[in-house]
């Protein structure tokens, strides 16, 4: 039972994220093509004329934040047979990196600073707990090779944000390095809801 709840609100919260992001986008002040290449994600989050729906963008922050919270602590956690402590610890980082990033927008000089730190924490944090999952299972079959392969593509694309942060393509670097733990989430609320031991390999 554990199992088909934890499943169901990592699937939840991933369509949550990106259909809640798609919506902030349209009714964002630019061409939904301009906003997802030109933009970041952090835009579609601050309060101003530029971004009508900001309360919804910072409410998929906070809601994916406590999805792999949850998701992690309620039953996500009886998959990982070592690493534990460390696998506790990067959860909560990423986390409540996500949640800092709803609940302090950007574009403020008095708390940008928490905003980035927390977009660290997230984005950082996030690709490297995958890998670190991947590594920390049972089996490494098709489920824990994809996540691998998420984390390491997540953070190669970090570090080519990191360091063209003044490129107008910075957004798309952000985004792709965003999208694999979204996509993460989905594939783990998947491999929950199928798999009737935490034994057996996904496939």
């Amino acid at each position: 039972m554990k199992s088909k709840v934890a499943g169901y609100v990592f699937i939840i919260g991933s369509l949550y994220y990106i259909i809640a992001e798609a919506i902030s986008a349209t009714f964002f002040n630019a061409s939904i093509f301009n906003t997802y290449i030109f933009h970041t994600i952090s835009e579609l989050g601050i309060p101003n004329g530029n971004s009508q729906l900001f309360w919804l963008m910072n409410s998929a922050f906070i809601f994916i934040g406590l999805t792999v919270i949850f998701g992690d602590f309620y039953k996500f956690k009886d998959c990982i047979v070592k690493n534990k402590t460390i696998f506790y610890i990067m959860t909560l980082i990423t986390g409540l990196g996500v949640i800092i990033v709803g609940l302090i927008h950007g574009g403020n000089p008095l708390t940008s600073g928490y905003h980035t730190l927390g977009a660290v924490m997230a984005i950082l944090g996030g690709n490297a707990l995958l890998i670190l999952i991947s590594r920390s299972m049972a089996d490494f079959g098709t489920y824990q090779k994809i996540t691998f392969s998420l984390g390491l593509f997540g953070l190669i694309v970090f570090w080519i944000m990191f360091f063209n942060m003044q490129s107008s393509y910075m957004p798309v670097f952000e985004r792709l390095s965003v999208y694999t733990m979204i996509v993460w989430s989905f594939l783990t609320g998947a491999y929950l809801l199928k798999s009737k031991s935490f034994s057996m390999n996904f496939s």
